[in-house]
């Protein structure tokens, strides 16, 4: 019998249309994108995942039902 203890549980962090933004943070100097959800009342940003290559974003879209077309591009 085989245990999944140690197995990593993919967790769906709820995404409020009415109240955040889905916005890619992007260095400047290294290029390393981030995706993440911002608050638009308090402005405060959470992140959600790493963002590789166009596999990874399009994973984020699927994940969330986020429209590319609707990400903001921020350069912190």
């Amino acid at each position: 019998m085989i245990f999944d203890f140690f197995r990593k549980r993919e967790t769906v962090t709820p995404y409020d249309r009415q109240t955040q933004l889905p916005i890619i943070k992007s260095s400047v100097c290294t290029g390393e994108k981030t995706a993440c959800f911002q608050d638009l009342r308090t402005k405060k940003i959470t992140e959600i995942m790493l963002i590789r290559d166009d596999r990874d974003l399009a994973e984020f879209c699927r994940r969330y039902d986020v429209n590319p077309s609707d990400i903001k591009y921020i350069y912190p």
